[in-house]
């Protein structure tokens, strides 16, 4: 038996911005200076990888709780995993 997922991926201007695996709904997107901050829903557990500036180390707050500090990789991304099962929509912020 094979398992398929659904990717979600948010591109802006030709640029990546998102990504989760399994495919989750983003709300309340916004982007700043120093970060972005974003409400991601769904029924499963997701790997979240977004993409900021290269080689920066950023706060990562998840449902308002911190989850520590992430070094973005020499192309900008970031990868988290959030745990929704159960909680259906959290809060992300992350902040440099």
């Amino acid at each position: 038996m094979k398992t398929f997922y659904e990717i979600t991926k948010l591109e802006r201007n030709g640029m990546f911005v998102y990504e989760s695996v399994p495919g989750t709904a983003v709300l309340n997107f916004k982007e700043t200076a120093d970060g972005i901050s974003f409400v991601v829903e769904g029924d499963e557990d997701a790997q979240i990888t977004v993409g900021l500036a290269e080689d920066t180390e950023y706060q990562v707050k998840v449902g308002g709780e911190s989850a520590g500090t992430i070094k973005t990789n020499l192309g900008g991304k970031l990868v988290l995993s959030v745990e929704l099962a159960g909680e259906g929509e959290v809060e992300v912020e992350i902040t440099k």
